[in-house]
């Protein structure tokens, strides 16, 4: 085999070795573009050029907005963004929320000192505000809409369009009856056309057939479940962003406006404004609790409603109104609900001199059913002590409303009831730290405070005392005393809600009940009754059904109509359809057959052999 010499180049210089055999590349012109065939996800390849870039960019990027609204409006993916939405709710329900209760999320943070901060990072604490719950939302909203307006359009053009004709061979449906009459086809025809009208079908004739359609109500229901859904995410959303929560603790003889100062706490959406407050005020003239005595049930309420008199706007007439768990005055928008109860003992402190510095009903919180109640009374302005110093009180309070009696070794409640209140009191003195600017708990007292001193006998014991209604307790040092008066309060908790768009949440929901309930019973099915002539002479009818599922009521359905049609339209009694008027020219029975036989009938008719 002879080995090629390479030759030199167009310009004279020689070829450098390893390059001489370049194949069908080396034929191609210096200038060609390289690197240009970069084939698209959607077709084509990119042309050379900045413009070739920019088409085939565009074209990428809107092949892929094609690609992911396809994804994004199908039903699976609907199917699956509803699925996320709710068991996105599942930790909304398991885990506190600091808008309902910051206080527990607190504690839930203490108690879990590692899945606390990750459950923060995950927004778990404030899960219907977070950005993963409110992007699922949104998603399912672009989705269900990207759903409906499609089908909707197409639903519109079945509307607007006849049922289609009858297909050629009826026999090969699952629902098929035939029969001979002799009524001719265009009376079958307008019999079948009346029948089927009666029944509510959508029917007109179409060719040498009937052709008619029922069960429309079941894709009306698929849209109405979809428009539901819609109505009650943007109903939800609606109500979320102008939606107002507060709550209020009132002690029986005071009163509360609707207002943001008269708040206990207050949180709010992110689109209110302060007028949007329902102007109204009432006050809390009785609290009435009974509760069961005997039985497994015993201290379960049987009476819990609050008396109160209420007015709307600032000249609005007084009126009255009870409100119980499952009845809160509703105001415009806002809706008022009885949620808590105790009792406020009122105490009456004095001081040295024997002035009277304070008197009130001091609200307990409860610690139990049975309403083991604890507090802090505060008396901040007016005292002296007998240096003539100024000086502030608090009292721990502990208060039963049913004590177990001395030496039963509790402090406990036993009944929810006012059977045996004892007030057990501590006192303290000095400065109770309410001047210092940062926010304190009113029914708690900073003990540990170095400004706050105990007050202790001449043998340095702990001054406290256990107080039955009508008793003092003496402060030592003739610092004054504090009188437990037989005036025992109760106090009611109550949560004013203001939401709009609860009226279209219900419609919603109800609709959507409605729609799946449609989706689910109803069967769209299409019904064939095609009568022509046959060869004889005689009217043969056809008639089928076909339903989108399988079902055994088409067939069911079918047999009642052709039932109806057959009473319009009877089946040929006789078998020859030309019979001899001659009598002579019979030739008598068949050969094995007696003269008297009956001669046999076919619902398709017989043929003379």
């Amino acid at each position: 085999m002879s080995k090629t010499t390479p030759g030199p180049t167009a310009d004279g210089t020689p070829v450098p070795p390893g390059e001489e055999e370049l194949g069908a590349a080396g034929s191609q012109p210096a200038t060609a573009p390289a690197g240009i065939a970069v084939p698209g996800s959607f077709g084509g390849s990119r042309a050379p050029g900045l413009a070739g870039r920019l088409a085939w960019t565009g074209r990428e990027l809107l092949g892929w907005a094609r690609w992911f609204w396809r994804q994004l409006t199908s039903m699976r993916v609907a199917l699956l963004l509803l699925f996320l939405l709710s068991l996105g709710a599942v930790p909304g329900s398991l885990i506190p929320q600091e808008g309902t209760d910051a206080l527990k999320v607190e504690e839930f943070k203490e108690a879990h000192p590692t899945l606390g901060p990750v459950y923060d990072r995950l927004g778990l604490f404030h899960v219907y505000s977070s950005v993963w719950f409110s992007a699922v939302y949104i998603l399912l909203f672009i989705s269900l809409i990207g759903c409906i307006v499609p089908r909707t359009w197409q639903f519109t053009g079945q509307l607007r369009s006849r049922p289609p004709g009858a297909p050629r061979r009826l026999t090969r449906l699952p629902a098929y009856t035939t029969w001979r009459t002799a009524a001719s086809p265009q009376e079958v025809r307008e019999a079948a056309l009346r029948v089927l009208r009666q029944r509510r079908f959508r029917a007109h004739v179409a060719g040498d057939a009937v052709a008619a359609e029922k069960g429309y109500l079941r894709e009306v229901g698929n849209l109405v479940f979809h428009f539901a859904l819609i109505v009650m995410l943007v109903a939800f959303a609606w109500g979320q962003l102008y939606k107002t929560e507060g709550n209020k603790l009132v002690v029986e003889g005071d009163g509360f406006a609707n207002t943001l100062t008269q708040y206990d706490d207050f949180k709010s959406g992110s689109l209110f404004e302060n007028d949007d407050l329902v102007p109204f005020s009432f006050t809390l003239e009785e609290f009435t609790g009974t509760y069961e005595r005997t039985g497994p049930q015993r201290g379960t309420p049987r009476v819990f409603e609050a008396d109160v008199t209420y007015s709307v706007g600032a000249d609005g007439k007084e009126q009255k109104a009870t409100i119980s768990p499952n009845h809160p005055l509703k105001i415009g928008n806002a809706r008022v609900y009885l949620v808590s109860h105790g009792y406020a003992p009122t105490v009456t402190v004095r001081d040295g001199k024997g002035n009277v510095v304070y008197r009130q009903a001091v609200p307990l919180l409860p610690m139990d059913g049975n309403i083991t109640s604890q507090g802090a009374i505060k008396v901040l302005d007016g005292y002296r002590n007998a240096k003539g110093e100024s000086e502030q009180l608090g009292f721990s309070a502990f208060f039963v409303p049913t004590f177990a009696g001395a030496g039963q070794g509790t402090m406990f409640s036993q009944f929810p009831a006012l059977d045996f209140p004892v007030l057990a009191l501590t006192g303290f003195h000095g400065d109770l730290g309410v001047d210092s600017g940062l926010p304190q708990n009113v029914y708690q007292l900073d003990t540990k405070s170095p400004k706050l001193k105990q007050f202790k006998d001449d043998k340095g014991e702990i001054v406290r005392a256990r107080l039955l209604p009508g008793e003092t307790m003496t402060l030592p040092d003739g610092a004054g005393s504090i009188t437990f008066e037989k005036d025992i309060k109760e106090w009611a908790g109550f949560q004013i809600v203001q939401q709009s768009g609860n009226g279209w949440a219900l419609a919603g929901a109800v609709c959507a009940i409605a729609g799946l309930a449609a989706s689910l019973f109803v069967q769209r099915r299409r019904v064939w009754v095609r009568a022509v002539e046959g060869a004889d002479g005689v009217t043969v009818v056809e008639m089928a059904g076909l339903g989108r599922t399988e079902s055994a009521r088409v067939p069911e359905e079918l047999g009642d109509l052709a039932a109806l049609v057959h009473d319009k339209a009877p089946a040929r009694t006789d078998t020859d359809p030309h019979p001899d008027p001659d009598p002579a020219s019979d030739t008598g029975p068949a050969p094995g057959r007696e003269p008297d036989a009956d001669t046999p009938v076919s619902a398709e008719g017989a043929e003379k052999k």
